[in-house]
């Protein structure tokens, strides 16, 4: 499915900065279940400065430059969400706005990105991923087309760190299957 040569980085990105999140929970499941196919990463999001367009340039903070180097160098991106009031997380709307820049040029650009949200209601989050995908587009990424990922309830699906219900799983992992294609595809047609 992909080149065997080049490995896959995946980096995630939670937009939740609690100790005992749910979102950095599915994701550091997911980094674990792989099996190989790709490599993930989290970039944490605490240390992200609010965005500031004055620093924004010569004087860019350090995490900033961090994520924007970390999201560079990465094949794809899994991004996943808490559902705060309808929308995506401050947090990770925050980091996306420094991920934006600069306008046009930004790493996220033509980099396939996988949406999630995950939330302790029955909707999951659903509501949030809206505005994710028009964020994400808006910066020009690879948002891929698929069955929306929400995982709902996530507060009795996450034992000891770990996402445990095996449908939610499954269906998150198919998803991160979906993307490996769609960096093949991409690496395919630019030969990379």
């Amino acid at each position: 499915m992909t080149d065997t040569a080049k490995p896959v980085r995946l980096l995630g990105l939670s937009g939740s900065i609690r100790r005992h999140s749910h979102c950095t929970a599915v994701l550091n499941t997911l980094a674990g279940s792989l099996d190989g196919k790709a490599e993930m990463t989290l970039f944490p999001l605490n240390d992200i400065p609010p965005y500031d367009p004055d620093l924004d340039a010569e004087n860019t903070p350090a995490p900033a430059t961090a994520l924007r180097d970390s999201i560079a160098t990465a094949d794809g991106l899994v991004v996943i969400s808490p559902e705060y009031n309808y929308g995506m997380s401050g947090v990770l709307k925050n980091a996306l706005d420094w991920a934006s820049r600069p306008a046009m040029k930004s790493p996220v650009r033509g980099k396939p990105i996988l949406i999630m949200t995950a939330s302790p209601a029955f909707t999951g989050g659903v509501r949030a991923q809206h505005e994710m995908r028009e964020t994400l587009s808006g910066m020009m990424g690879r948002v891929i087309a698929r069955p929306q990922v929400v995982i709902g309830m996530v507060h009795e699906k996450i034992k000891d760190g770990r996402l445990t219900d095996q449908a939610a799983l499954d269906f998150a992992l198919a998803a991160i299957d979906d993307l490996l294609s769609e960096i093949a595809l991409l690496r395919g047609a630019t030969g990379a």
